[in-house]
């Protein structure tokens, strides 16, 4: 059952748009999204936004979606916000790395929180107002725009035993892991969601990270590549929604609270239904697409890339000030939220998975 649905069912969409009537004027905005026009559960999220927001409103803010068919520039949504092309977006904060490297740790980084971790610092450890910060020069908001949990590390034609295998090797990966990457040797490259698939299959690229089995299996990259490997780089992957700061204070304060409320929820629904949607590819993996070979980079590989990684952030701290200001914030949460992940989830899991219970 979707969101609005569930709203309705609660009685909480009457709830917020109360004092809905004709005195309220109302409003058009427009949405520009990376995405094509229907890419699950990406585009799911933008729907449910925007559904929900005309809910909310008794019809009155009305929301229309344009995929990268129409507007041409997959990777322009932030200069199209920017600009009030757009009065709104949705997209990943890593894409804006040469324009800002302080907006790259706002989508997530290798080795960090997973999902949940990773919203307690938006939500409650500072994030949200270290991301506001950020994005204010751009004249924009950045808000949560769903969550992926944690990504498979990729498919890979060949198998990767070592760190030498790394070398020479062409790979579509994006944001930090792909420079960590490219200390290793790897040749990045960045392509465009509809062109993954044809270009491993040609061989432009040897290798590719996209998502996770939910998303990937779809794709068909099993078919050229049988190397799936466990992640590393992505552990808590946070789009976002971007919205023109102009408008956003042109709209009534019950329309800001409609549409901060809709992105939330929307927000929290992407993460739960790709989790959904992974869980069940996963389970057809063995019997579905026995060819697969699911494997995890041997530890000296994750210790050069560990590696790579330190090297990296100190760098980028010492040249830019809210980079650092932003990554100091993160490794300080996480070093207290990890306890407690540990001592909940993670011991949860080891101590009652492979007991048996007693005869």
């Amino acid at each position: 059952m979707k969101l609005g649905k569930v709203l309705g069912t609660l009685g909480l969409a009457a709830a917020i748009a109360v004092g809905a009537n004709a005195a309220d004027r109302t409003v058009h905005w427009k949405l520009a999204m990376t995405w094509g026009t229907s890419l699950p559960p990406f585009t799911d999220a933008v729907h449910e936004m925007a559904n929900l927001v005309k809910e909310l409103s008794g019809g009155k803010f009305i929301i229309r979606i344009d995929s990268k068919n129409k507007h041409k520039s997959p990777f322009g949504i932030l200069d199209m916000v920017k600009l009030g092309q757009y009065d709104m977006g949705h997209s990943a904060s890593y894409y804006w790395k040469g324009k800002d490297l302080a907006t790259l740790p706002f989508t997530t980084m290798p080795f960090g929180m997973i999902a949940p971790e990773q919203y307690a610092w938006f939500y409650y450890g500072g994030g949200m107002k270290l991301m506001q910060k950020v994005y204010a020069k751009h004249k924009v908001y950045s808000f949560p725009g769903g969550n992926t949990g944690n990504q498979m590390g990729g498919w890979f034609r060949k198998e990767i035993n070592s760190v030498n295998d790394l070398k020479g090797l062409k790979m579509r990966i994006p944001g930090f892991a792909g420079e960590i990457m490219s200390e290793l040797g790897v040749t990045v490259t960045n392509i465009a969601p509809g062109e993954l698939y044809t270009s491993l299959e040609r061989g432009t690229i040897d290798a590719l990270e996209w998502v996770g089995p939910g998303m990937d299996i779809r794709m068909g990259f099993h078919k050229v590549a049988p190397y799936y490997y466990t992640g590393w780089h992505e552990p808590g992957t946070e789009l976002q929604f971007l919205v023109n700061i102009k408008k956003f204070k042109k709209l009534s304060p019950k329309y800001q609270e409609i549409l901060k409320t809709a992105m939330k929820l929307s927000a929290y629904d992407m993460y739960i239904e790709n989790y959904h949607m992974s869980a069940m590819a996963w389970a057809k993996i063995k019997t579905d697409y026995p060819n697969i070979k699911i494997k995890s980079f041997p530890p000296s590989v994750i210790a050069a890339m560990k590696k790579a990684n330190e090297k990296l952030l100190a760098r980028d701290e010492a040249k830019n000030a809210e980079f650092k200001e932003v990554i100091e914030s993160q490794k300080a949460y996480m070093k207290k939220v990890r306890a407690w992940t540990k001592i909940s989830d993670y011991e949860y899991l080891n101590t009652t998975m492979n007991i048996k219970p007693a005869k």
